[in-house]
């Protein structure tokens, strides 16, 4: 398979969608029906440009089990998909997996269904996606935060390390009792990346800070982020990043609740701009993963003919795939604001390498 490290040529990203996308049932042996767009923006398409180049396509994806409302990646990508329906006139639907054995299942159900595009969202769709691309050589799928080795399967990957790092540089520099957290999801080679890019931004600037770790195991239990972030602050930390998807809904919950009870504590957000979900009273920053655009421009590139089939692709900082939004500076001095690009400069010019999970 070629790698190659960018999607497409002048990429253009948003800070971040204010869509909210609604649930689906469950009538599937845990998975969900297809569901069409679910909000009234959605479906007024093609509203913003007259473009049309779409409305003969139909472009679906399959949730991991965090689901289409997990306010994280999966979220991310349904508003990817809902930004191509109002400019294209494309047809777009999703199925949410309730459980893993779903994942076939559902992308199978697509594929039956003869989608022009199917995605698998997330590390843990990769078997069910190798799968169905090797019986179903004739359907075209795409993967994110997975590499699946087929000629008919476009693997969108992230250098979620390089962005973590920024906002370990933004922690390392904030934290007053030099202790900092990080609750992980699932334990996998993306969420390690995280991990150790969230680590090395922190040593970098305050090589005294201790950084506590704490990986649930899950990525759509808000109740299991909410007890290991409760351990963390417990243990003097002052900030915490998630990469848990759903279950780092419950950092925030418990942030929430420790400030009303007078107790100042943050939390740095990721894939989106989670202050506009949670707050600024809580969220520090957020570590934006742009997984909207990425399945947005891929998916564009089929209508126009360029599908990226058997490509690897992997987007960092250096194509403004990962970073800060523009309301870290509600919160973040600008000195240190100033810092993170001291060492964004530095991380593009190759001048710092951010380890990364092997």
């Amino acid at each position: 398979m070629k790698k190659t490290t960018k999607i497409f040529t002048g990429l253009m990203l948003v800070a971040s969608l204010a869509l909210t996308a609604c649930g689906a049932k469950n009538d599937n042996e845990g998975a969900a029906s297809p569901i069409a767009s679910p909000t009234a923006t959605a479906t007024e398409s093609p509203a913003a440009t007259g473009d049309t180049s779409g409305k003969d396509m139909k472009f679906s994806m399959v949730t991991d089990v965090g689901g289409v409302n997990d306010k994280s990646f999966n979220q991310s990508a349904w508003e990817g998909l809902q930004k191509l329906e109002k400019d294209t006139g494309a047809s777009i639907k999703y199925l949410e997996s309730k459980e893993a054995a779903n994942y076939l299942t559902n992308i199978n159900q697509f594929v039956r269904d003869q989608y022009n595009l199917t995605w698998g969202i997330g590390f843990l769709m990769g078997d069910a996606v190798k799968d169905a691309a090797t019986k179903n050589p004739d359907a075209k799928l795409a993967i994110i935060d997975n590499v699946v080795d087929a000629p008919n399967v476009a693997s969108i990957t992230f250098a979620e390390n390089e962005g973590s790092f920024l906002v370990g540089v933004v922690a390392g520099l904030t934290t007053k009792t030099n202790k900092i957290g990080f609750v992980g999801g699932i334990d996998i080679p993306v969420i390690k990346r995280f991990e150790l890019g969230f680590e090395a931004g922190v040593k970098a600037v305050n090589p005294n800070a201790e950084v506590i770790k704490n990986y649930t195991g899950a990525f759509d239990k808000a109740d299991l982020g909410k007890a290991a972030a409760a351990s963390i602050y417990n243990d003097g930390a002052d900030i915490i990043f998630h990469a848990a998807g759903g279950t780092g809904n419950g950092v925030f919950n418990e942030a929430k609740e420790r400030l009303k009870a007078g107790k100042k504590v943050w939390v740095i957000g990721v894939d989106k701009d989670q202050s506009l979900e949670f707050g600024d009273d809580v969220t520090l920053t957020s570590m934006l993963k742009r997984v909207d655009e990425a399945v947005y421009r891929v998916s564009k590139d089929m209508i126009d003919g360029k599908f990226p089939a058997g490509v690897i692709t992997t987007l960092g900082l250096k194509d403004n795939a990962v970073g800060l939004p523009e309301t870290s500076s509600k919160n973040v001095s600008k000195e240190i604001l100033d810092k993170v690009e001291e060492y964004k400069a530095k991380i593009i010019s190759g001048e710092i390498t951010v380890p990364t999970a092997q």
